[in-house]
């Protein structure tokens, strides 16, 4: 069964997806879920992207089993690194995803980063702190959207363009492969053909450089977003030689089609 790695539901501060109806929708689908709600120190003392974690294990473990699993996404910041470790700890989570939000104190979701600044610059500087953080953060077991970015940034070609980037995303893969993680294939910008060929050549250096596995995640916050285009998703990780993966207590499990 492929599952759907990463997933928000209530517990998320930017989500008010249902429990019932996201797992609902993957059973529709054929596909097991993992629900990987938001910790995410924004700034210093920020509580918004915090959720308790013995409540959240309270509330759903009943109905952890073969077709979900729970995991948290870790907002990935040098300064917060300690508060997230200790988080963690906090429930026997089965999934930890690290993830890059925040750049110099400003949320990415937001335009008034990128102002003043051009995108060689800006992506420079994101990459270079997932490869710093996916190192630093041991705990961590996928790294989370490498094109998060994309999503946001408001330049003419907001792409990962691993031409141009090619040193800093390999310092990101990098950092990935020898610290025994697994790369994050998200496949929300899947339907878009410009995303899959920008994409196509950073998994291609993953498998490269000795990358082996990565998990699908859709990011939904809604039930009608699990499973994105998890089809084409297939096809790319066929394509390139990858095997999808999950995670259950921590450690890898393969997964059949």
């Amino acid at each position: 069964m492929i599952f759907d790695s990463h997933s928000h539901t209530e517990f998320s501060a930017d989500s008010d997806m249902k429990a019932a109806d996201a797992l609902e929708a993957a059973r529709r689908q054929g596909i097991g879920l993992v629900f990987t709600e938001h910790l995410d120190y924004l700034f210093p003392g920020d509580e918004k992207f915090v959720f308790d974690p013995k409540a959240y294990w309270k509330t759903y473990e009943p109905l952890r089993g073969e077709d979900l699993r729970l995991g948290v996404e870790v907002g990935m910041r040098e300064d917060t690194a300690e508060d997230s470790r200790a988080f963690v700890k906090e429930a026997p989570f089965d999934l930890v995803i690290g993830s890059i939000h925040v750049l110099n104190n400003k949320d990415l979701y937001y335009p008034d980063y990128y102002e003043g600044k051009e995108k060689q610059d800006v992506y420079h500087r994101y990459y270079t702190a997932m490869a710093e953080e996916i190192r630093r953060h041991d705990f961590v077991d996928v790294l989370g959207h490498i094109d998060y970015i994309a999503r946001y940034a408001p330049y003419a070609n907001p792409e990962v363009e691993y031409g141009t980037f090619a040193d800093d995303i390999d310092a990101v893969l990098r950092a990935v492969i020898e610290t025994g993680k697994v790369m994050e294939l998200n496949t929300r910008r899947l339907g878009s053909r410009r995303a899959m060929k920008e994409l196509a050549p950073v998994y291609t250096r993953y498998r490269e450089l000795g990358g082996q596995f990565v998990t699908l995640g859709s990011d939904a916050h809604k039930a009608e977003a699990i499973g994105m285009n998890f089809a084409a998703a297939e096809d790319f990780t066929d394509a390139l030689g990858l095997t999808i993966v999950t995670f259950a207590e921590r450690k890898i499990i393969p997964l059949s089609k």
